[in-house]
């Protein structure tokens, strides 16, 4: 929906509600930067804005080829959006390899812009194109293209530099942005002070990239090619003070807030792996904030020392993804038994084994959920977006610290990578973290009893070496209360039972389930993670077309809210979007006996907003 509000002398300038735009070339070309910056500068304009980046697995694939193509997709709205646009309205590609494996997410009549110059016959060799698709007739004809000599443009920006051809081309994709800030009049300026910033000490490169940004900017301003530029009002949002923020940013600065909410020291422990290990990187720079970080050897050595320092007394936290989380099987069982809280952050990507390092997955649910030997209950969280995961890992803490237990806090790729506005919240209005440890001996003559549980069942957590506290914990079976080794066999079933029952009395400490629309109909979609944005989309465009369409996005997976059951009964039909083959769908069959029905997709990438629309209808009419 369109309507034009002014015109410049030499070129209308029109309004739109919202835009979807992707970078697309090979995984050199800084596509994530041109990405990422147009992100910022929207976020700073006012926007609403939601990111897609997808990059390669290979550290390096060939140069043109398919495999190397990395992309960011943005949406930037003037009203409150949730997902990064199913639709692409511009599409920008540097080579022929990224035309190829984009063109088909370009809506009709969309606007395309291609790097001409590097479409020669060995990069269509490469891409596996017979012929030039800038000639194809169904190409000129379907969509709005420019084909714009960038290479070419760009080397004659940065001339008298002394900069080498390689490092003249590599300015290129600051033209791409800077063109594109034109043709959606946004202020290049934060990307100049960025650029001065990042460049400080290298002011060649500073100045090559500045000339390069301007020279794109430039070209849209004196190019008859494009005959109109637009405009995307700031959104409406909720009063306060915002910033962008990725997942795994969300998820560090969380647990800096948790230290100074709790006063306690936080330690991390992590191995590298893809996705998660920029919370890592995030963390390490917030070492002032009562932080201690581990790069740990392996996955066991980074579970385990945490393990050890919530022995001594610090909130302790590991992460990881689904290989890792499934290397760190026996350490989690040793928090269990030994009732230490720890937060275990599963960061997920499309699996088994390797996988899928770089695309995201819903897949580690079952196995965050039952894949420990024996009866091994954790609670499981789940952010829904970038900015929940700061929420979210608040929550996982407290209650891992409240209840004696290691939390699981599910993300996933899209959530770690992707972007949102998050309106900044005070520390004042944060909910203080409350840790008590016993610091006095009993005053009987009878030893202290590490298992003396309360009302909860929860345990004390005494530091080791206070005076009178000594006690002991490990893997091995322990009686209750005393906490002396035990291999009885009715108190192993009795201790089987509190560990499970003190879980399940977390239900009592958490936020009843809510629902967005209708409380009773036809149509209910229950969600969980990063399928959010997506299905409340969905819903909310179903129900604008007159069908009665709910949405229950679960944030807390195990136990369940205690109404949820009650919720599942008051619609005719149950859907349940995931990615992946329908772990949460089995879960509620088996919990709430109901007629639940998937809506799967195991594809590496997140749902599209029709695909949601179609299943509903189809469930509507069946």
């Amino acid at each position: 929906m369109t309507a034009l509000v002014d015109t410049a002398p030499e070129r209308p300038l029109e309004s739109l509600e919202s835009v979807v735009i992707r970078f697309c070339g090979d995984s050199g070309d800084g596509m994530q930067l041109a990405g990422t910056q147009f992100t910022n500068v929207s976020a700073a304009f006012g926007n609403d804005v939601s990111t897609l980046p997808d990059f390669p697995a290979e550290i390096r694939a060939p140069a043109g080829s398919l495999a190397g193509v990395s992309g960011y997709q943005l949406c930037f709205s003037s009203h409150e959006i949730f997902t990064p646009g199913d639709e692409v309205d511009t599409l920008v590609a540097m080579n022929p390899a990224a035309l190829k494996t984009n063109l088909g997410d370009l809506r009709s009549g969309g606007t395309l812009i291609v790097n001409s110059d590097a479409f020669d016959k060995g990069n269509l060799t490469k891409a596996h194109y017979s012929s030039d698709p800038l000639s194809d007739a169904q190409v000129t004809s379907s969509y709005n293209l420019h084909t714009v000599p960038m290479t070419r443009l760009t080397r004659d920006a940065v001339e008298g530099l002394g900069l080498s051809q390689r490092e003249a081309d590599r300015c290129k994709n600051f033209f791409a942005l800077g063109l594109v800030y034109w043709l959606y009049d946004r202020d290049p300026g934060p990307t100049r002070e960025w650029i001065l910033e990042k460049f400080g000490k290298k002011p060649q490169f500073a100045e090559a990239n500045l000339r390069a940004l301007q020279a794109g900017v430039n070209y849209g301003d004196s190019t008859e090619s494009f005959t109109t530029h637009y405009r995307v009002a700031p959104a409406k949002l909720p009063p306060g003070r915002y910033r962008k923020i990725m997942g795994n940013e969300a998820l560090a600065y969380a647990m800096a807030a948790a230290a100074k909410l709790s006063g306690k020291e936080l330690f991390y422990a992590g191995y590298p792996i893809t996705p998660a290990s920029d919370i890592l990187h995030n963390l390490a720079e917030l070492k002032n904030f009562g932080i201690k970080t581990f790069q740990a050897e392996d996955e066991i050595s980074a579970v385990t020392s945490a393990v050890g320092a919530s022995f001594g007394g610090a909130i302790a936290v590991t992460a990881s993804s689904g290989p890792g989380i499934a290397l760190k099987g026996e350490g989690l069982g040793l928090a269990v038994m030994t009732e230490l809280p720890l937060v275990v952050i599963d960061v997920q990507r499309g699996g088994p084994s390797t996988g899928l390092p770089t695309k995201t997955e819903q897949s580690d649910l079952l196995m965050t959920m039952y894949g420990r030997n024996g009866d091994c209950p954790m609670p499981v969280l789940a952010a829904q977006s970038p900015g929940d995961c700061f929420t979210m890992m608040l929550e996982a803490i407290r209650l891992a610290v409240g209840f004696m237990t290691p939390v699981f806090l599910l993300t996933d790729g899209y959530i770690a990578n992707g972007a949102e506005p998050w309106s900044i919240p005070k520390i004042s209005d944060l909910e203080p973290i409350e840790i008590k440890h016993p610091t006095s001996p009993p005053t009987n003559e009878n030893a202290y009893l590490p298992y003396l549980r309360d009302e909860r069942l929860v345990r004390p957590w005494a530091i080791p070496g206070t005076p009178g506290l000594e006690h002991r914990i490990g893997g091995i079976e322990k009686a209750d209360v005393t906490g002396n080794i035990c291999y009885d066999a009715e108190n192993h079933e009795h201790m089987t039972r509190i560990r499970r029952q003190k879980v399940a009395n977390i239900a009592d400490a958490i936020p009843p389930q809510t629902v967005e629309g209708p409380a009773s109909g036809d149509v209910l979609l229950v969600s969980w993670g990063g399928t959010f944005g997506a299905v409340r989309t969905a819903a909310a465009e179903a129900r604008r077309r007159g069908e009665s369409v709910a949405h229950c996005h679960l944030r807390y997976l195990n136990p369940f809210p205690r109404n949820l059951g009650t919720i599942l009964s008051r619609y005719r039909r149950v859907l349940v979007p995931e990615l992946n083959s329908g772990q949460l769908r089995m879960i509620l069959r088996s919990t709430f006996l109901v007629d639940a029905i998937g809506v799967n997709k195991v594809q590496g990438k997140p749902f599209l907003v029709n695909e949601l629309l179609k299943a509903i209808e189809h469930a509507v009419v069946k």
